[in-house]
């Protein structure tokens, strides 16, 4: 009987996943980075590709930087993104010149990608100052800076890290300044106006380069290539989708510079979302396609948003799963650590190490080991930070226990997995129960990570809120986080009272 329900749970859990892997098939996955304009252009991608009709698609946004979107279309998480012609050569290709589309997906072709549709901008890097700074300062070019010392740079982490972004301009202009501190791009024109930094790298089709009254310094050496925007997808697209491949050479040169700074604007400056902004494009190609809401509202709207529920959804999932995950394996993990002295400091250590690994790095370090970006390689992260504190008052609790009340127990015959089940475990339970809270409410504050990585939960909206500066979809992020911790804190204080023995409920 055992066996074959046994079997009949593996069976269907078999269909499922073939169910499952059936349905990602027949779905178009479009990613994005995590600024403004690879939102957009995702965006339409994605509308686009629906209004084809072949099938359904979904936007996986703000997967991070380039390593990270790279690693998710090369493992077949998501289909096609929008990408840039100077970062494909310079940042994965790792080449000295931006050559032709021919010869980059020449380049390409090993690895199962392709490159095509052009969409009609170049959107290169460049460095910007204060406009009257550089008028005091008679900055005009890049090559002008080297006399300027004195200046602050406030630089964002990917361009401090690219192979085509600060290491080699300051070689190449013989700049005089030490690498600086990252900084987040969606925050970088606050801190620049705020006389915080004064040189900031922009996109040339940021919006706020005019609201901020900056200069774009010349690149009078060239140092930058060209940044043509272009669609980067997996090289069976076409032939898997070809109805839907079809509609997207469609957008082949239709958004020029000026059209992006405006879709940009309207993000940045207008407050409109990004389904909206996309949806105009489209319908002004499509005009039986339909816009959305224009603005995005007021807090209130945005905290109670149309997508509050699932977001509830995804990042409660994320936190209980984990926690259960975690707990399975750390309770028995602290009683080995109890029993076994010479196996303490390896258990102890091991778990405390995990919990010192920044959870941004950990998340980056799962795609490539799990083959997968979202739900999977953020449970696995959530799990192992979860994992000390109920280790470690696993271990302190039963370590408290008297001996002789052990001994005590042996001597009236029992077998030592009998004084675990029937001692040691319910004195311990508190203090395990206290450990178990504290992993759960410090998840819900980690989770929010995980969104960029494409795993949902409130952290969706902290992401696009740092992207667009826009502290109030920040907060629509945070104070729901806030206020779940307080809840699953509250919870676990209530369920205390039912899961310790009445003996030592009472015992105070």
């Amino acid at each position: 009987m055992e066996r074959s329900l046994l079997g009949r749970a593996i069976a269907g859990a078999l269909l499922t996943a073939l169910a499952v892997g059936a349905a990602a098939a027949a779905q178009l996955s479009v990613g994005s980075k995590r600024f403004t304009e690879s939102y957009i252009l995702g965006e339409i991608v994605r509308q686009t590709a629906e209004a084809a009709g072949e099938t359904t698609a979904v936007h996986k946004q703000g997967l991070g930087n380039t390593a990270i979107v790279l690693n998710a279309l090369e493992s077949g998480n998501i289909d096609v993104y929008p990408e840039y012609t100077g970062t494909i050569a310079k940042e994965i290709l790792k080449l000295d010149a931006v050559p032709s589309l021919a010869e980059l997906n020449a380049a390409l072709a090993p690895r199962g990608l392709a490159v095509g549709v052009p969409l009609g901008f170049n959107n290169t890097y460049a460095l910007a100052l204060r406009g009257d700074d550089a008028r005091a300062k008679g900055i005009a070019r890049l090559s002008d800076l080297r006399t300027h010392p004195e200046l602050r740079l406030g630089l964002s982490q990917e361009f401090i890290g690219r192979a085509d972004g600060w290491p080699g301009l300051k070689k190449t202009y013989d700049l005089p300044f030490a690498t600086p501190r990252g900084l987040d791009h969606g925050l970088a024109y606050e801190a620049i106006a705020q006389r915080q930094v004064d040189v900031i790298d922009i996109y040339s089709t940021d919006a706020k380069i005019d609201r901020y009254g900056l200069v774009v310094l010349q690149d009078d050496r060239r140092y930058f290539p060209p940044y043509d925007a272009v669609l980067l997808y997996r090289a069976d697209l076409p032939q898997r989708l070809p109805k839907t491949w079809q509609a997207l050479t469609r957008l082949e040169h239709t958004i020029d510079d000026a059209a992006m700074r405006r879709m940009n604007a309207a993000a940045e400056l207008e407050n409109r979302d990004f389904a909206s902004i996309a949806a105009s494009f489209v319908a002004q190609r499509a005009p039986s396609t339909r816009a959305s809401a224009n603005a995005r509202g007021g807090w209130l709207d945005k905290l109670f948003g149309p997508d509050f529920g699932r977001l509830t959804l995804e990042h409660l999932g994320l936190v209980l799963l984990s926690l259960v995950a975690s707990v399975i394996v750390a309770i028995p993990l602290g009683i080995l650590a109890a029993r076994r002295p010479a196996a303490e400091p390896w258990i102890l250590g091991a778990t405390g190490v995990l919990q010192t690994i920044p959870s941004l790095a950990l998340l980056a370090a799962l795609i490539p080991l799990t083959g997968r970006i979202g739900v999977v390689p953020a449970f696995i992260a959530l799990a192992l930070y979860a994992l000390l504190p109920i280790v470690r008052n696993t271990h302190a609790a039963l370590a408290q226990i008297p001996r002789g009340l052990k001994d005590a127990a042996r001597s009236l015959g029992m077998e030592d997995g009998t004084i675990l089940r029937r001692i040691e475990l319910p004195l311990a339970l508190p203090t395990i129960m206290a450990g178990i809270k504290t992993s759960a409410v410090i998840n819900v504050g980690t989770a929010t990570i995980a969104a960029f990585i494409g795993a949902g939960g409130y952290g969706e909206r902290i992401v696009t809120g740092l992207a667009l500066n826009d502290h109030a979809l920040l907060l629509a992020g945070a104070i729901p986080a806030a206020a779940l911790a307080l809840l699953i804190e509250g919870a676990f204080r209530a369920g205390e009272r039912f899961v310790t023995p009445e003996g030592l409920r009472h015992a105070t």
